[in-house]
């Protein structure tokens, strides 16, 4: 038989038999007595159970509402516990935080930073799950988000983190046999595309010109990792769209080149996405007040 009743009710009830009066017991929920009466009553017709027997000057428990008493004391002593032991947490420097972040960014961006919080707060864990996909932040219980991004989910909070400006590369073999002096021409050459970006956005840095290119199919090579795709590029396959972050090493390495120098992609803000400013948890609160203060550095 499936039992429709709320926990409400069940705590009702339990306020009852241990004040043995429905008088003391509305006193103690602060709710009038014929309203407690009718819940109570309720509560006995979901069950088809007698619970308490009533007269003028008290109320005793049925056999039934004796076993009904004593499992749901223990049960709901327990959901406080539970509600108390959150509450706690909530203002402590402890509990685990789960994190979603783009792989490459995280690498070269903020692992130090996670790293340097967590030996900080010896007490904080942080679950980090990488993807350059986005995710659905609800369905992974997800806390705190990073995101290059226009569009914010609904109902979360958005602050700007870091820009990431990318540029076009080459390697110099490539470069040697084509060369080329305006976006425009990039259609001549190979890509290796980047995923999810789609459309390289230009921008010349001394006369403000724009140019949005997007690479015709089929791409040499499509992946969402850009370790892949650079690897791709260095080794002569086709140009591509890289940030400046990761490639600058290898342009001073020498395995790469910087394609049309003029030219630097439009920047991408990096957003920090979290649900709710005022009830978060202390943990959580102390790890975007340190993100902030380490993107500012």
């Amino acid at each position: 038989m499936k039992i429709n009743y709320s926990l409400d009710d069940m705590r009702l009830f339990w306020v009852v038999a241990k004040q043995g009066s429905f008088s003391k017991a509305a006193l103690e929920l602060s709710m009038p007595i014929s309203t407690l009466s009718r819940r109570i009553k309720n509560l006995e017709q979901s069950l088809q159970l007698r619970l308490l027997n009533r007269d003028a000057h008290r109320v005793t428990l049925t056999g039934s509402g004796v076993q009904y008493f004593q499992r749901c004391g223990g049960l709901l002593e327990a959901l406080q516990s539970a509600g108390d032991a959150l509450f706690d947490e909530k203002g402590e420097a402890s509990g685990t935080i789960n994190v979603s972040a783009p792989n490459n960014f995280t690498q070269y961006k903020l692992a130090h930073i996670f790293n340097a919080f967590l030996r900080e707060y010896p007490k904080i864990s942080i679950n980090l799950s990488l993807s350059n996909k986005n995710i659905d932040l609800e369905k992974e219980h997800i806390d705190l988000a990073f995101r290059a991004c226009d569009e914010v989910p609904l109902d979360w909070i958005s602050r700007p983190l870091k820009q990431v400006k990318s540029i076009v590369c080459s390697s110099p073999a490539l470069i040697e046999a084509n060369t080329i002096s305006h976006p425009k021409e990039l259609q001549k050459l190979p890509v290796i595309l980047s995923n999810p970006v789609r459309v390289w956005e230009l921008v010349e840095t001394t006369t403000g010109e724009k140019f949005s290119y997007t690479p015709l199919p089929p791409a040499r090579l499509e992946a969402d990792d850009l370790h892949v795709v650079s690897r791709a590029v260095i080794e002569g396959l086709g140009v591509g769209f890289i940030p400046y972050f990761m490639a600058s090493e290898w342009i001073e390495s020498g395995k790469l080149v910087r394609l049309l120098p003029k030219w630097s992609g439009q920047p991408r803000t990096v957003h920090l996405l979290y649900r709710d400013r005022d009830n978060m948890p202390h943990r959580l609160r102390l790890f975007i007040d340190y993100l902030i203060r380490a993107s500012d550095n």
